[in-house]
């Protein structure tokens, strides 16, 4: 399963079609939120614990650019300059947002 087509659709918002015919959305807040990179990662953990208020940094939700990283993978440039999140093909998939995805994970 990989991608044929990813496009901005809005200032907030990813499209990606998918070779099976999926046709993925994704806003870029959510996108950032899951960035698999281990600094991310490690930040959602002491999140989840901790009462303080999330910072939103300038240029966080501002998505630069895409490349695509060998036939697994997107990576995502930020306009606060964060670009370390590898996004498997897979991944993605999981965190689609579109009607379709959220009724299969909400059964």
């Amino acid at each position: 399963m990989k991608p044929t087509k990813v496009k901005r659709t809005s200032q907030t918002e990813l499209s990606i079609q998918w070779d099976d015919g999926h046709q993925g959305r994704h806003t870029m807040s959510v996108v950032r939120k899951y960035c698999p990179c281990a600094g991310c990662k490690q930040e959602v953990e002491m999140g989840e614990s901790s009462v303080m208020l999330p910072i939103v940094k300038p240029g966080q939700f501002e998505l630069k650019s895409i490349e695509t990283v060998g036939n697994y993978a997107l990576q995502f440039f930020w306009g606060d300059g964060h670009q370390t999140g590898i996004y498997t093909f897979d991944y993605l998939r999981q965190i689609c947002e579109c009607e379709e995805c959220r009724r299969t994970t909400a059964e």
